[in-house]
């Protein structure tokens, strides 16, 4: 008989909803398939609006306007399955310098729990590039961790999600060299990393990268298991679950199963 438990899983703070146009399912279907599965602490996380001043339009992330609807309907699911589970709203969000201030303010105004980084872009969206992208460029991946460490400086995030998003194939020494200084940054300021869920069960992506994971363990960084769930599959995916699990022994990474909101 297959074993479908996830035993260390136990909060999840990585979750995307419709609003960011690429994820599917309901709160509701993503939180009884949350209790399903045993885990007990759940966090909305979906992208973060941005406030735009040129009339851009996003296609990967809710609107500014969309923001109050999208806590308003967690609060109501807080309050339905408060018996059941612990329901957290918050969001992923990229450091930007431009849009920070305006980001805070509609956080604190909507009443939001918590924000996790997960830096996409080395700029806004608009104006890029992707970190995901392959590049052998030594300046995309300083400014990368440039970026993660200033913006993780404010104390406004709770944890890094996929930390080895940063698609640097130059040399393996820059590589090294950088995402050591992240991880010692990391580690001075108590963020855990997230090992991505998403990224290990899809095949076609980069990371989680057993490189960036190599170095987090030598340095003794915390880390997070996060679903980045965009749909009930992804919550209900033991597979990856277990791959994570073995990637985190292999490397004796410090497996945190919750964070102090």
């Amino acid at each position: 008989m297959k074993d479908n438990r996830m035993d260390f899983l136990k909060a999840n703070y990585h979750a995307h909803t419709w609003r960011c146009q690429h994820a599917y399912d309901t709160e509701r279907e993503y939180i009884e398939a949350a209790i399903s599965m045993g885990i007990e602490i759940f966090g909305f996380s979906d992208h973060v609006p941005c406030p735009y001043q040129d009339g851009y339009v996003s296609n990967i992330r809710m609107t500014m306007k969309q923001a109050p609807e999208y806590v308003e309907t967690i609060r109501r699911l807080e309050a339905e399955y408060r018996d059941q589970i612990k329901i957290y709203a918050g969001f992923e969000a990229e450091y930007v310098p431009e849009f920070y201030e305006e980001q805070m303010r509609m956080f604190r105004n909507l009443g939001c729990d918590y924000m996790i980084m997960g830096q996409h872009f080395l700029g806004s969206e608009e104006n890029g590039p992707y970190t995901g992208t392959e590049t052998e460029d030594e300046s995309r991946i300083r400014r990368y961790v440039d970026l993660v460490i200033e913006g993780m400086q404010t104390g406004s995030y709770a944890y890094l999600a996929h930390p080895d998003l940063m698609n640097y194939q130059g040399m393996d020494s820059v590589y090294d060299w950088e995402m050591t200084r992240l991880c010692k940054e990391m580690k001075e300021l108590d963020i855990p990393l997230e090992i991505n869920m998403l990224g290990m069960g899809e095949g076609a992506r980069h990371y989680p990268a057993e490189r960036f994971w190599k170095i987090a363990g030598e340095v003794g960084n915390k880390a997070i298991l996060g679903l980045d769930a965009h749909c009930v599959r992804h919550i209900q995916d033991v597979d990856s679950y277990r791959k994570c699990m073995e990637l985190a022994e292999k490397y004796n990474l410090n497996l945190i199963n919750k964070l102090e909101l």
